[in-house]
């Protein structure tokens, strides 16, 4: 139960926690990336570190936490930490934090019961919005339920989550209806698709939802909420966050990679100095966008859509610089700089980067979204 697990470790911070089992999440991911598989036991420690209901609604059992502000530098903290231990399961865990965040803005208290409920059973859940053509919608059916016809496809965690929230076409409208799924039927999971270099162990295929019936305690929020603005498009800083910590550990492999040779060439050095300023330059602009978000700020949306730019090419640099320091040795099988570059390089396709990066260029040049000029001087 959450309670008892969190009564061992309540002494101790999210982010200690998230430390305490990195080590063991990076070797459970390794065995996941050679045999891909949902990856139960790297759930399982995660829940028993607490690390599922931290960051759920107070309303759920969640963590309360001193102000915005420090909660949502743990909570990039944390998902820092899970990416580096292991992209994929970062993946997973950045969509059920993110669960977690729409049950706040949109759950009723009967959802926040049962959310605490499901939590309180080690529950993971996924939010899956990309969808192949018509797509998924609800219609009605007799007795006041609802059934959905379509599927989802790019599930991450597709059979093997216990529980999901959809997008869907509500009745009679052309606006997206949050739904509350179960996920865990493998009868409805289909990746046989899933055939991928990197982030194997997301398990992210085709899941079915034709004939699932739901009624009104499954509609979350109201028709459009998805896509409310600043939480929709600055929400993205969390997938930023564990791509950073892929990037940190990749930095942190390839210096120990490096020989004596390697580090007695000024030319070498060179390259690990420009690796460290890629991934820090990139670590201030998600923190920058964490302290946005936590502020709810106006201008969230268009410093995320930056943001998303700015990771994806430190991360290019980054693989890049690691693979030229490092030699051969960064692709061999079994090695962890190659797991680290080929999660990564899959991670960083998320949808529209280039029209994120155009629209975040159009905000700037109508005002400036850094601000704050009259404390920079």
């Amino acid at each position: 139960m959450m309670s008892s697990a969190l009564a061992k470790v309540s002494a101790a911070s999210p982010v200690e926690r998230a430390a305490g089992i990195a080590s063991r999440l990076a070797d459970l991911g390794t065995g996941y990336d050679a045999a891909p598989a949902f990856p139960a036991e790297s759930i399982r420690c995660l829940v028993s570190a607490g690390l599922h209901c931290d960051f759920a609604p107070p309303a759920s059992g969640g963590m309360t936490f001193s102000n915005a502000v420090d909660r949502q530098f743990a909570l990039m903290n944390v998902l820092r930490i899970v990416g580096r231990a292991d992209l994929s399961l970062g993946r997973l865990y950045e969509g059920h934090v993110n669960a977690l965040a729409l049950f706040g803005w949109y759950g009723s208290a009967r959802q926040h019961a049962r959310l605490r409920r499901d939590l309180e059973h080690g529950a993971f859940y996924g939010v899956w919005a990309t969808e192949p053509q018509p797509g998924v919608s609800i219609a009605f059916r007799d007795g006041g339920s609802y059934a959905l016809k379509g599927s989802k496809c790019f599930a991450s965690g597709a059979g093997g989550l216990a529980n999901a929230i959809v997008t869907a076409q509500a009745p009679g409208s052309a606006l997206r209806q949050l739904v509350i799924v179960p996920a865990d039927d493998p009868a409805r999971a289909d990746v046989s698709q899933w055939r991928v270099r990197g982030m194997r162990a997301t398990i992210s295929g085709l899941y079915d939802l034709a004939g699932v019936v739901v009624g009104e305690p499954d509609l979350l929020g109201s028709a459009g909420d998805y896509e409310r603005e600043p939480h929709f498009t600055t929400g993205a800083w969390r997938f930023t966050a564990v791509q950073l910590g892929g990037m940190e550990a990749l930095l942190a492999e390839t210096r120990l990679a490096m020989t004596e040779t390697a580090r007695g060439d000024p030319l070498q050095r060179g390259r690990f100095a420009d690796a460290v300023a890629a991934v820090r330059t990139a670590y201030l602009w998600v923190r920058e966008c964490a302290l946005r978000a936590a502020r709810e700020d106006e201008d969230g949306p268009a410093f995320v859509r930056m943001t998303r730019g700015v990771v994806e090419r430190a991360a290019f640099d980054m693989m890049e610089l690691a693979a030229r320091i490092v030699g051969t040795r960064s692709a061999m099988e079994g090695q962890r700089i190659d797991k680290i570059t080929r999660d990564l390089s899959l991670y960083l396709r998320q949808a529209g980067p280039d029209h994120a990066r155009d629209q975040a260029a159009l905000a700037w040049l109508d005002q400036d979204v850094w601000g704050d000029q009259d404390t920079l001087w």
